[in-house]
């Protein structure tokens, strides 16, 4: 069983989660890890966390990891 994702690049058709991750989920500039989930985004540039995101100099980025915000 097939299914597709419309994304802003058209159409693209995935018999799995695992390949469409594979196929379009971004990958960390830092340390290549596709990320899936939350990433951040520092002027388009993908991290996959905080962390990685300082190592490449952002210094803007901070983890609120356990912090409920909403």
């Amino acid at each position: 069983m097939s299914f597709e994702i419309h994304a802003k690049g058209g159409v693209h058709t995935y018999d799995s989660f695992e390949c469409a991750i594979q196929g379009m989920a971004p990958t960390c500039e830092n340390c290549g890890v596709r990320i899936v989930g939350h990433g951040v985004d520092a002027g388009g540039h993908w991290y996959c966390c905080a962390h990685c995101a300082r190592r490449q100099g952002v210094s803007a980025i901070v983890d609120h990891v356990g912090a409920a915000t909403y």
